[in-house]
């Protein structure tokens, strides 16, 4: 060290010091200027890359709000039209049932009307065959009974005991 201090110029500490200064400017001027000036501009872009950034989570943000809202707006009018259609569907099976129903007792009553048309008209003809049958049954008994002279007879006594215990 005290080499240092018995070497020391004045001269050349003053060159050196004024060599250094023309360095500094020199690289402030060329050097550091640039540099800077890259520096800030590499600072801006990150930043307007990071504002880009916010700004597409908060677009994003709002693009899932919004299909989000949409989703449950659709699912709701599925709901609903999910109910709409079991609606309907129940009303035409009530409807179809009903008239079915209808249908099934207007079948009813027109059976019934023809089995008693059938009945009545079954009755009457049995009626018509009883009464000739009846008929042609008293012809012969009474063919039979007349035949015989005694038998007429007895025949007019027994209808005239009859008439009179009436």
């Amino acid at each position: 060290m005290e080499t240092l201090l018995n070497d020391f110029s004045v001269g050349l500490f003053f060159m050196q010091a004024v060599i250094l200064l023309i360095i500094i400017l020199l690289m402030r001027k060329f050097a550091w200027k640039p540099i800077l000036d890259a520096l800030q501009s590499r600072e801006d872009g990150i930043q307007e890359a990071l504002d880009a950034a916010d700004s597409a989570k908060l677009e994003m943000q709002n693009l899932t709000a919004s299909n989000e809202k949409l989703l449950q707006e659709a699912r709701m009018e599925r709901d609903s039209m999910l109910k709409e259609a079991r609606e309907m569907k129940d009303q035409m099976i009530t409807s179809a049932k009903d008239e079915a129903q209808v249908v099934a007792n207007a079948m009813i009553e027109k059976a019934k009307d023809a089995i008693e048309t059938e009945k009545v008209s079954a009755i009457a003809e049995l009626k018509t065959q009883v009464a000739s049958l009846s008929i042609e049954i008293a012809e012969k008994v009474v063919r039979e009974e007349l035949s015989n002279k005694d038998k007429q007879m007895k025949l007019v006594e027994s209808m005239l005991g009859e008439a009179t215990l009436n």
